[in-house]
């Protein structure tokens, strides 16, 4: 993980970084070195609203992670091997890209939607379905019963139905799919019933054109 800024940090918020900065705490450096300090992460747990121990030690292995990435030399590629290429990331708008990070904190907070009576009937399985039926307490929404889907657990509409990386998926069956896609804005992804020769095809196409492909075979 790549942290440049304080931000970048997963559960730092805006209020959290005035906060830090109220402790003397402005740089990702000086917040490095004080997650390494048992005192300082005391205090910052007190401090920091919404923060709690396990925030905090995460932000310590993510800071950890990216001194790890910058402390580590270039490896050689030998002859014959593929280099690593990074992958293509879309141009999205400051709008766009801020309902994403809305959707990946609702989609954290969204209860695990399981089916009425599943602990009692395996045969049920978990598979999300409407309980039905006039006696039902889950239907009725008594206390003590499990989350029932709800629109209110939706995330915001600007973004639904895009990929998390922030591309929207278009299905590519084959070579001449790939001609009507925007690089900028729009990933490929590959239907499920292609098969291996024709895949090669369109990831060597896709690769041409500059078009990032979501289920490549490697």
């Amino acid at each position: 993980m790549t942290v440049k800024a304080l931000t970048d940090l997963p559960g730092m918020t805006a209020d959290n970084v005035k906060e830090l900065s109220a402790m003397g705490i402005e740089t990702v450096a000086d917040l490095s070195a004080a997650v390494k300090d048992d005192g300082k992460v005391k205090e910052i747990v007190k401090t920091l609203s919404g923060v709690g121990p396990k925030t905090v030690a995460g932000w310590k292995a993510a800071l950890e992670g990216a001194e790890a990435v910058e402390a580590k030399p270039a490896e050689v590629v030998e002859a014959g091997e593929k280099p690593y290429v990074v992958k293509a990331k879309p141009e999205l708008s400051p709008e766009t890209a801020d309902a994403l990070a809305k959707r990946a904190v609702i989609s954290g907070r969204r209860p695990a939607f399981k089916r009425q009576e599943w602990f009692r009937y395996s045969k049920l399985g978990e598979k999300w379905r409407k309980p039905k039926g006039i006696h039902s307490k889950m239907k009725r929404r008594l206390k003590r019963r499990p989350p029932m889907v709800d629109i209110g657990y939706r995330g915001p509409a600007a973004v639904r139905n895009l990929h998390p990386s922030g591309f929207e998926e278009v299905m590519v069956y084959n070579v001449e799919g790939l001609e009507g896609i925007d690089p900028k804005t729009q990933a490929a992804r590959i239907g499920g019933t292609v098969g291996t020769k024709k895949r090669i095809a369109i990831e060597d196409r896709a690769d041409e054109l500059g078009i990032r492909v979501l289920n490549r075979m490697v």
